[in-house]
């Protein structure tokens, strides 16, 4: 036995032939009432969603996680500039409307 090794790495999607993913959906959730007064796990909620200062917007991938994190703080926060707890916002997550910015452009 030798001193040298040898190591083999697995093959790349490409390497595959395995196409890519589409890019997930994205939703962009800005803060835009202080936690001041309100519960610990909600203040703990909104740093979890990276948010430190008011006005601040974050990106997220849109999944199941971030949407019940954005649904416990709906009152702090808006959800791609319509606030997360107005009937419309509403509306279009049941819907599944609310999409990457850069695609509602596009269209």
């Amino acid at each position: 036995m030798s001193g040298t090794r040898t190591t083999e790495t697995a093959p790349s999607a490409a390497e595959e032939g395995v196409a890519e993913a589409a890019p997930a959906a994205t939703i962009r959730v800005t803060y835009r009432k202080s936690a001041i007064g309100y519960a610990h796990d909600q203040k703990a909620t909104v740093a979890a969603l990276g948010l430190r200062r008011l006005h601040q917007t974050v990106v997220h991938a849109d999944t199941p996680a971030v949407r019940g994190m954005v649904q416990k703080v709906r009152h702090l926060v808006s959800v791609d500039g319509v606030p997360a707890d107005s009937p419309e916002f509403a509306a279009a997550a049941a819907a599944g409307a609310v999409q990457d910015a850069s695609s509602r452009r596009e269209s």
